[in-house]
């Protein structure tokens, strides 16, 4: 590598990871993302970094042990400040791991005070008296109630992080953040002196997180979703430029596998069925029973994809997903259904397709290990924290064009538009 990082950032999912990324591009930095901690050092120069893990729901001990990993190995390319990113729903389990991970690093990091927001306007996140709303309803209210994994029934972010967390929480609120840098730092040195170590920031418009961003310019540690993203760039005297986002043409064949199981996904489901466009339904419960899903799906699509785009779903409603996990374990369920449409999405690759969207946060993961993807280069946006992605794999060794998207992201036509977005 050529020079330092200036961002070094760390991820807890993989979709999360790319979300970060895409926003850092659109502000103007070069990025490249990785997949799990680099084994050698960075071979090509770059602006930020984003090392993907997938710790969001792991035990909070590992994931702690994954980030310092990740940190020590972001240190030693000279990364300037640290970012770790936690999805816009600030979804973790009841003891972590934002909180775990958070105050871990802040340790390495010899950091006495940091900030926490998940506020992405952009994408309708917006944080308010310490309150999460997504859209015009609380947190609690919004779908992520019944999250397979993550349920989130708390929207008071003071009140949840500090569940996880030994230090002290706070609130830095809108009064001080509309009021811009100056305000913002006052109420940093009146929080830090009443012990606060961590502060829960409000945001509900991209001008908050711009007034945010100068005053974390000098801050070790940066924690927040991928909103703050759009801000950080500019400390650095990096301004948009189109170039940050240049990728290869596109070629070869197109296809989505989709294992998300929110509002956001199944609206995205319905409405390519609706399009009249081929899509097939994967049943966990003949997963369970020993066929062959994997192998059906494929010869399904080999003599659909030369006609377009298809579709191989688990996506389901919230009733439907509870049945299934009821039957097979919550967790047996997850990791069986991931584990088969990452076989699909290889066998996909295998069949040709060069143009691949992955819907699910867990599913992301597991279809990017299943095609040994290890290095994300970041390319354009098709809506608010989905950006196209270039990628070289065993599979498709001259590269291909992935999109990883958030179950909770994206328009209802998300899965026909991505590909239009791609082209020249």
């Amino acid at each position: 590598m050529n020079g330092a990082i200036k961002l070094g950032c760390i991820a807890d999912d993989f979709t999360g990871a790319t979300d970060l990324a895409n926003n850092l591009v659109r502000a103007g930095m070069r990025v490249v993302q990785t997949i799990g901690v680099p084994g050698h050092p960075l071979d090509t120069e770059v602006d930020a970094v984003v090392v993907a893990l997938k710790s969001r729901t792991i035990a909070a001990d590992d994931a702690v042990s994954q980030s310092l990993q990740a940190l020590r190995w972001l240190q030693s390319q000279g990364a300037q400040q640290i970012y770790f990113k936690y999805c816009s729903t600030f979804d973790s389990t009841a003891a972590g791991n934002i909180g775990p991970v958070t105050e871990a690093l802040m340790a390495a990091l010899d950091c006495d005070f940091t900030i926490a927001t998940p506020a992405f306007p952009d994408n309708k996140r917006t944080v308010f008296k310490g309150y999460l709303f997504v859209g015009d309803v609380l947190l609690n209210e919004s779908g992520m109630q019944n999250h397979p994994l993550t349920p989130m029934t708390d929207p008071n972010l003071v009140r949840v992080l500090q569940a996880q967390t030994r230090g002290k929480v706070g609130l830095i609120d809108h009064a001080a953040v509309a009021l811009g840098e100056a305000a913002i730092r006052a109420r940093i040195a009146a929080l830090k002196a009443e012990g606060v170590s961590i502060a829960i920031v409000d945001a509900v418009s991209n001008d908050d997180l711009l007034r945010l961003g100068p005053a974390l310019a000098d801050m070790p540690l940066v924690t927040a979703g991928s909103g703050v993203a759009i801000a950080l760039p500019a400390n650095f005297g990096l301004r948009p430029t189109s170039r940050a986002a240049a990728l290869p043409a596109p070629e070869g064949l197109r296809a989505v596998v989709s294992g998300s199981c929110s509002r956001a996904t199944n609206a995205q489901v319905a409405h390519f069925i609706a399009a009249g466009r081929p899509a097939l339904a994967i049943d966990p419960l003949r997963i369970a029973a020993g066929e062959d899903v994997r192998g059906q799906a494929l010869a399904w699509a080999r003599d659909k994809l030369a006609g377009g785009p298809v579709l191989i779903y688990s996506t389901a409603d919230p009733a439907a997903v509870k049945a299934i996990q009821g039957r097979l374990g919550v967790e047996q369920a997850g990791a069986m259904v991931e584990q088969t449409i990452a076989g699909i999405a290889r066998g996909l690759v295998e069949l040709g397709v060069r143009q691949l969207v992955v819907a699910g946060g867990e599913t992301s993961g597991a279809c990017v290990q299943a095609l040994q993807i290890e290095q994300l280069r970041i390319g354009g946006q098709i809506d608010p924290g989905v950006p196209w992605c270039h990628a070289a794999s065993p599979a498709a060794p001259q590269g291909l064009h992935i999109t990883l998207k958030s179950g909770n992201f994206g328009t209802e036509d998300f899965f026909t538009k991505a590909f239009s977005a791609l082209q020249p």
